[in-house]
């Protein structure tokens, strides 16, 4: 089955400053407006411009400031899989925003209210 599947996958770089369309899964974001039939919604919005690379396959992209997409990472912890998300302190710079593990700002602080 991979060989099948394999035969019409392509690899794709992009270079920064390259325009892309972003894959949104409507059903997960909900910020999306949820339409009756969700597999006639749109899979791809954009275009946004590419930042940065951050990994093989992953980048950076310019999004609107009204965007509702946060920057989250999946972290593997064994069999779990954690959620960090990129914290922007009000007592700190922008360039010290940190990654810090969602679960457990929501306990730490009862208000902490954050979409990964």
């Amino acid at each position: 089955m991979k060989q099948f599947v394999d035969q019409r996958r392509t690899e794709r770089e992009f270079q920064v400053g390259d325009m892309v369309y972003l894959k949104l899964q409507p059903y997960r974001q909900t910020f999306i407006a949820l339409k009756k039939n969700l597999k006639l919604s749109s899979k791809y919005y954009g275009l946004f411009q590419v930042i940065s690379r951050i990994g093989q396959v992953a980048y950076k992209l310019l999004l609107p400031p009204d965007s509702k997409v946060h920057p989250a990472q999946l972290i593997q912890r064994g069999n779990i899989v954690a959620v960090k998300v990129l914290v922007q302190w009000s007592n700190l710079p922008p360039k010290d925003a940190s990654w810090e593990d969602y679960d457990f700002l929501k306990k730490k602080f009862s208000g902490f209210d954050a979409n990964p």
